[in-house]
C-alpha cells in the first residue's frame, strides 16, 4: 500500500540526530524519497542504512548547512537523482543559553548563521525549483522561543523570531506559485540540542519535554495537508507544562 508521501521528494537539513532524524523516519515511513544533509557523515550513513530497509535509500549530502555550497549541492542532488523536490524541512539549528552580557559576537554569529542563514540558503536555492514545478512545501523548524521571549535566551530567541517572520513573509510571496510555507514551533525537546550550552544530559533525561517523535508528527501533518489548505504555524508544548 502506498504511503501518503509516495512519489514525493523531501530535503531535510540537520538530519543526523534529534528532530531531523525523527522526521526522516516519519517521512520515509510514508514513502518519501529523502535527501539528508548534515555534517556527521557516519551518522547519515547509519540512518540511510536503517531507512533503506523499508523505503527508498536516502541520498546523502555531507556538509555544513551554513555554507551556500551545501545548499546548492543538496538541491542539485534532488534534481540529479529523483528529478524533483517537493518538501524542504529547514531543521538545522543550535542554541546557547546565556545572559546577554555573557554572549559574545562569536556566539551571536554561530546561532544566527546556523539557525537563520542556513534557512535562507536552502530556501533560496530550493524556491526556483518549486516555482518551476508550481508546487511544494517549505517548513521551518523554529521554536516557542520564536513566539515568546525568554530570559537568558535573547539571541537564540532573535534567531527563532527571524525564522517565523521569514516564514510569514514567504507564505505571502510564494503562495501565488502554489508553494506552502509554515513554521513548526515546539517547546523544549529531548535531543542533543544545546548540551554543554545550558543543558546537560541529566537535565534533559529527567525533564518532561517533548520527544523528537512528537515534533516529527507535526511535521508529517504539515507535509500531508490537503491540496487546498495550508498550515501557517504549529505551536507545541508538553502536556506536563504548568497551568500558571
Amino acid at each position: 500500500m502506498a504511503g501518503k508521501l509516495t512519489g514525493k521528494v523531501a530535503l531535510i537539513t540537520g538530519a543526523s540526530a534529534g528532530i531531523g532524524q525523527a522526521c526522516a523516519r516519519a517521512l520515509a515511513a510514508e514513502g518519501a524519497q529523502l535527501i539528508l544533509t548534515a555534517r556527521r557523515a557516519e551518522r547519515l550513513e547509519a540512518l540511510a542504512d536503517e531507512l533503506a530497509a523499508h523505503a527508498p535509500r536516502p541520498i546523502i549530502v555531507v556538509g555544513d548547512a551554513r555554507d551556500e555550497a551545501t545548499a546548492q549541492q543538496a538541491v542539485q542532488a534532488a534534481l540529479d537523482g529523483p528529478g524533483r523536490l517537493d518538501i524542504l524541512l529547514n531543521n538545522a539549528g543550535t542554541g546557547n543559553y546565556k545572559n546577554l552580557v555573557d554572549t559574545s559576537a562569536e556566539d551571536y554569529d554561530d546561532m544566527m548563521d546556523t539557525n537563520m542563514r542556513s534557512t535562507f540558503l536552502f530556501t533560496r536555492h530550493a524556491v526556483p525549483v518549486l516555482i518551476k514545478q508550481g508546487s511544494g512545501t517549505i517548513l521551518l523548524l523554529s521554536s516557542m522561543a520564536g513566539i515568546y521571549g525568554f530570559a537568558g535566551e535573547a539571541v537564540y530567541c532573535a534567531t527563532k523570531f527571524a525564522q517565523v517572520g521569514f516564514a510569514q513573509a514567504l507564505d505571502k510571496e510564494l503562495r501565488p506559485h502554489g508553494i506552502k510555507v509554515g513554521a513548526i514551533c515546539p517547546g523544549g525537546v529531548k535531543t542533543e540540542f544545546a548540551l554543554g550550552r545550558g543543558r546537560t544530559e541529566a537535565s534533559v533525561a529527567e525533564s518532561d519535554m517533548l520527544e523528537p517523535e512528537d515534533v516529527a508528527g507535526a511535521v508529517l501533518l504539515a507535509c500531508t495537508q490537503s491540496p487546498g489548505s495550508r498550515i501557517i504555524e504549529i505551536q507545541m508544548r508538553t502536556m506536563a507544562e504548568g497551568l500558571t
